[in-house]
This record gives C-alpha cells, structure tokens and sequence, in this order.
C-alpha cells in the first residue's frame, strides 16, 4: 500500500489555519443542536458522549450529492462502496466496520435487507429528507443487532402549522431528470406533510473490463424511480397524540450481466409506522408504536433472476422518565423478520424479544450515560450489550469525554443459508469498543479528535464460505474541524476532516476489503448578497478489494472536486448549478465497477418563505 500523499492534505491544515487566525470578528456563540439517535431522548449535540454527525434541509440541497451514499461520503468517518451509478447497490463503512455493522433508521423504524443484513440505501428519496442523523460507534445497548459501527437515522419531512409547499426541478448530464413536490401545514391539532418524487437516468455503463466472472457490458445501465412520502399528527388532547407516516419508492434499475444481456431489476422500499405517544404525569412520556418495512428486489430479466424480499414488523413500547437524578429510557420491543425468495433459504423467519434501559444526566460540567439491552433471537438466543459513558466540560471552549460500548451481530440469512455460500454453523460477532474524545469550540468554530479501538469477536468473512474468525481489530483517529466565521468574511463557512484507521484481520494481519487507511474531506460555503457558492473536495485512499490483500485486486487512491452556486431570483425561488467531479476523475470503490465521471445538473427550486 502506498503512503498517504501529503499533497493531497496540504490544503486541510490550510484551512483550520485560516480558520484559527483570521482577523476576524467571529460569530456568537451557537448552542448544540438537538439530536435523538444518539441516546434515544432529545440531548443537545455538545452534551454526548458519542460522535453524531448532522445533515440538515439546507446542507441536503447545497450538497452536490445526489444519492444518499454520496451525501453520507462527504462526512468524517464515512467510507462508501458503489456497483455503479444512480439506483446501483453501494454500501456504507462507518469508522471501518462492515456495511452490515451499521442500523439504518427511517423515522424510528428499522429498514433494511434481512437477506444480506445490510442497511439498503440505493432506493431511498433524497429529496424527500428533512434531516439526517448520524451516530458513530456501537448502538447495540440502543438498537440491538448490526449496532456495532453505528447508525443512520432518517427523518422525511414532517408537517408544520400554517401551509408550505414546495418543488424542484433537475436537469442533467446522462439524460437525469427529476421532479419534487409537496407541501407541508396544519393547525394547533392536526399537522400533514405529502410529498412526491420522479427520477429518470439513462446512466452509463456500471462495469469496466476488470470487472469479475464476465459481467462486463458496454452499454448504459439507468434508473428510474417514483417515490411518497406522507405523514400526520393529530393532538387527541393536550398531552396525548396519535401519528402515522408512510415512505414508499418504487425503482427499476438496469445492471452489467454479461456482454450481450440487458438485464434489470425492480426494487421497492416501503416504511410505516402507527404510534401514540402522551404524558402520563409531568415527568414521564409513553409512545406506543407499531411499524412495518419493505425491501424488495426482483430481477426479472438477468441471467440469474431471482426474488428477494424481506419484511420487518416491530411494535415498541418506549418511556421517557424525568427523576430527580436524571432522565431514565425504560423500554420493550418485539421484532419479526420474514424473508420471500425463489432461492431455497432452510429458514425464512425469525423474531426478536428486547428489552432496554437508559440514563443521562447533566450535571454542570458532567454528561453521563449509561445503557443497557437484552435481547433474545429465536435463532442465537440471549446477548446483552451494554455502553457507558462520562464527559466533562473543563472549561466554556474545552471538552473530554470518553466510553466503552458492546455490540453484537446476528448473521444474516444470506450467511446462514445461501446455497453455495452460506454456513448455518455461524454464530453471532460480538464487539467492544473504547472511545476518547476532544473537542474545542471558540464561538462558532469547532474542532474535535476522537480516537476509538473497535475489537470484534467471530467476525464472519464474506469468502468464498462464510466463516466466523476469531479476531478483527478496527483503531482510528478522526480529526474534524467546522466553523462559520462573521466580520469581513460574514457568509463564510469551512469544514475539514481527517481520517486515518487502521482495519485488519488479526488472525493472518491483511486490511479488511475495501477500507481506505485514510480518508480526507475538505468543505467550502460562502453566501454574499443573492449568491451562494461552494465547492466539496474528497480524498479516499488505496485499498485491496478482496480479504486476501492480492496486489491485482487493488483499488488505487482518488480525489474528487464538486463545485456549485446558487442564485435567488425572488423570496421564493432559487436557481442552482452544480458539478461533480470536476476534473474526470476515472476511479473504483469496488473492483470492476464505474462511478460517475463529470456531470452538470441545474435545479430550479420553489420554496415559498
């Protein structure tokens, strides 16, 4: 493997520099924001004890990204693999863990593939996000199976009193088209949000020559994808209120199955949910909910059709005590994956039986939380996880706080059961992670360092059998810097981050596949008068992308570039012109496999104020 160019990092240091020393006048102090996923409680962002990461509306539409990988890529910490364009599968590394090491939450509600055990992010409706929400480290203490990495948390778009509609146009390269709208309102006693989405690509060719067993075909590969999202909250009485959402997207997406076949894939994700939350006195909230997730795939033209669809049910019993020593989480979970498939799996459901318990106090200076889960698997049987953790403010600017998570993984029906592959003698993997963390914060301008050593237990390898190992071993260092500056360069607004991990198979020392050792963003917004610009720069790392480190198989180290701007023709509408990858760049996040080369898109966006 190479060494880490420092040409590529000259500009980081430049930019907290400038952020340290400029003489400017800097912004008022900001509170933290306030986050649920991290202790599932509304907590103030710069009260953790965790690494969370937020994306809002406004970072969602000023980013160049236009699917969720690509926006989560664009973050510390967060690696992302993809077998092609738009619609494609890609997955998604937190700090180095597997994809399957990471929960994907849509409004509280787990979705994903039981089959694969994966989060499932291609057919997921950006547009239709209001916010993201992502945890670093281990969440099994909250979330139960797959929390070793962390988690992702979706929040569509809620209703809000008054009305506000709202619609886009894109247009760009390889033929992309894409429209949104809906609208948002309500009163003191009913809220509503709807929404639509429509995308069409012609794509470009998801395979190379490289690409593995054949499949390489030269000829466009495209997505198309129509989505809804709905939701309301209706206030029975004062304290008590019934609520329901809906997220449904249906997509067709062509892929590379060889040189002469066009073959292509329907995919469908569907997530509800039905819930009643109250206080029942002054310092205890209840929510009662039941909620329900879809992920289906069919490949109904390709040389190996297949159906894969899995359902998820869940009905969750969650109170929020306030007690004179702290917020206690007392809660109860009842979960059912089902899997239907053409493709002979020996079992095809299991259910989860869980219980949780939480505290978190503020204390002055002192943040403190403790969790702990029990959860027992029809399949595996028992495993408590547990996590605690304390963080001190030493003074107004400096920070320190540390913890000690333990995680499990449940494999996957695919790992147990895939004809050919899978081996129903697998057991679960089992994580603990430690955590230190800094932070320094002058007015608006923050920087932070964590380091964190993840060590798992029977981590199941994804060869040619799956096998449990004795031993993998994740340790990094996260060095991230984010600030708004005010005076002679009001409108300005920098973020910088600085990744290097160390990902590795103990028992014979080779890299896990696919993870950079080092991983480098750099983020530039500057808004003056009716304009906007920014610019995204990405640095990742070589890698190998098989677990046997060949030399053949190795990924070389890119960087890309992504401009835009952005115009206010009125209080209501806003034009915007982006593009991504600037140079060209030709690179691979898996073997064989093309990413998108520059591309230009024009948004013509409606959101009245």
């Amino acid at each position: 493997m190479k060494t880490f160019p420092c040409a590529h990092l000259a500009v980081l240091p430049l930019a907290i520099s400038a952020a340290l020393v400029s003489p400017v006048a800097l912004g008022q102090t900001q509170l933290g924001e306030i986050v649920i996923t991290a202790t599932r409680i509304p907590t103030r962002q710069d009260e953790l004890v965790s690494d969370v990461v937020v994306i809002n509306r406004a970072s969602i539409e000023n980013s160049t990204a236009r699917t969720l990988s690509e926006l989560l890529a664009r973050n510390a910490g967060l690696q992302i693999t993809a077998n092609g364009g738009l619609g494609k599968n890609s997955s998604v590394f937190i700090r180095g863990t597997e994809s399957r090491h990471t929960i994907l939450l849509v409004d509280g509600v787990r979705y994903g593939s039981a089959t694969t055990g994966a989060p499932s992010l291609d057919n997921i409706p950006v547009e239709l996000i209001e916010r993201i929400e992502v945890l670093k480290g281990p969440a099994s203490a909250l979330y139960g199976s797959e929390g070793v990495g962390g988690v992702i948390q979706i929040f569509t778009k809620q209703g809000r009193a008054g009305f506000s509609p709202y619609a886009s146009l894109t247009l760009g390269s390889e033929s992309h088209r894409e429209f949104t709208a809906g609208a948002s309102g309500g009163t003191d006693v009913l809220t509503y949000a709807v929404g639509v989405q429509g995308v069409r690509e012609t794509g470009f060719s998801s395979t190379n020559p490289r690409v593995l067993f054949g499949n390489f075909n030269a000829d466009n590969d495209g997505f198309r994808q129509s989505a809804f999202n709905g939701s309301f909250n209706y206030k029975i009485a004062p304290d008590f209120s019934l609520n329901a959402g809906l997220l449904y997207s249906d997509g067709t997406l062509q892929f590379d199955d060889g040189p002469t076949r066009d073959s292509r894939t329907d995919v469908i994700t569907q997530v509800a949910r039905l819930g009643f939350k109250g206080k029942l006195t002054d310092g205890w909230q209840s929510e009662l909910r039941a909620s329900s997730s879809k992920d289906q795939s069919n490949a109904t033209v390709s040389a190996f059709p297949g159906r894969f669809n899995t359902t998820q049910t869940e009905i969750t019993w969650q109170n929020d005590v306030a007690t004179p020593i702290g917020q206690l989480l007392l809660g109860l979970e009842q979960r059912e994956q089902k899997i239907d498939s053409d493709t002979a799996y020996t079992v095809t459901r299991r259910t989860i039986s869980s219980a949780f318990a939480g505290f978190n106090q503020q204390i002055g200076g002192h943040s403190v939380q403790a969790n702990f889960r029990y959860d027992k698997n029809s399949q595996f049987g028992s495993n408590d996880t547990g996590f605690i953790g304390y963080g001190y403010q030493f003074t107004p600017e400096f920070r320190l706080y540390g913890s000690y998570g333990t995680s499990f993984v449940a494999p996957s029906f695919n790992q147990l059961y895939f004809p050919g592959f899978g081996n129903s003698a697998l057991q679960p993997e089992a994580g603990r992670n430690t955590e230190l963390g800094a932070s320094y914060r002058v007015n608006a301008h923050e920087f932070k360092l964590v380091r964190y050593d993840n060590k798992i237990r029977g981590f199941i390898t994804n060869t040619t059998l799956a096998a449990n190992i004795p031993r993998a071993r994740i340790e990094g260092t996260s060095l991230s810097y984010n600030g708004t500056f005010d005076g002679s360069l009001k409108g300005l607004h920098l973020s910088a981050s600085l990744d290097a991990l160390d990902p590795r198979n103990e028992l014979n020392g080779r890299l896990l596949p696919r993870r950079a050792k080092e991983l480098a963003t750099l983020g530039a917004d500057y808004a003056t008068g009716l304009w906007k610009f920014g610019a995204t720069l990405l640095y990742v790392g070589d890698r190998f992308d098989d677990a046997n480190n060949t030399p053949a198989r190795a990924l070389a180290d890119f960087a890309t570039l992504d401009l835009g701007a952005e115009y206010a023709l009125d209080k209501e509408w806003r034009l915007q012109a982006k593009i991504n990858n600037i140079a060209d760049k030709v690179y691979e996040t898996a073997f064989g496999f093309n990413q998108p080369r520059r591309g230009v898109f024009v948004t013509l966006r409606y959101q009245p104020k």
